[in-house]
């Protein structure tokens, strides 16, 4: 059974047929996903098969991002479990991780006969540029959910910029600076959310 939409958000107006339905939808997911999934796993899941909202989809992704492991394997958990529970989760990871890590050992068997190859090399930087530019295209479609957020698009904003500047420039551990960042956010939150 379903877990019901926020208060502040209206439900997403599909949901998955079945197991099945889920366990292919991520297989295809995971396929398309080298790199810049996040983009990808936006689009599916709000544009294309309208499981969730725009907030739906932040909020879920922001819960996958710090729990332990990778993040859209979280959040196929989350959204298997929301569906059908337990076995829902389970079809959903299978579909994260069965032909995926099929084509990653076969890959890792040819990379292995052509690493020193340059255009090898070339090529695997190039898909590192063109994820990048995804995982930004996808940031910057996404700041229109935070205006549904309590803390309001302005905190939020400073406190990913506070989150980069201290990763990225500052090469603080992400073990120090997400919980960090995340127990202020918590408080401004909790704290509007209150009065």
């Amino acid at each position: 059974m379903a877990n019901p939409a926020p208060p502040h958000t209206a439900a997403a107006p599909n949901q998955p047929r079945s197991r099945t339905d889920l366990f292919v939808s991520f297989t295809l997911l995971a396929l398309q996903g080298f790199g810049g999934v996040l983009a990808i796993v936006q689009s599916e899941l709000v544009e294309k098969k309208r499981w969730l909202t725009q907030e739906e989809f932040v909020e879920e992704w922001a819960v996958a991002q710090i729990m332990p492991g990778p993040n859209v394997v979280n959040l196929s958990l989350m959204i298997g479990g929301r569906y059908f529970g337990l076995t829902g989760a389970l079809a959903a990871l299978a579909g994260m991780l069965l032909l995926p890590l099929l084509v990653v050992l076969s890959v890792a068997l040819v990379y292995g006969q052509f690493a020193d190859n340059p255009g090898v090399a070339g090529a695997l930087r190039g898909m590192g540029a063109v994820a990048a530019g995804l995982i930004a295209a996808t940031g910057l479609k996404l700041l229109a959910a935070l205006k549904a957020n309590p803390l309001g698009l302005r905190v939020c904003l400073a406190l990913g910029l506070a989150c980069f500047a201290a990763i990225a420039l500052l090469h603080w551990p992400l073990s120090w600076v997400l919980p960090s960042l995340g127990m202020v956010a918590w408080a401004l939150s909790y704290r509007k959310l209150g009065s």
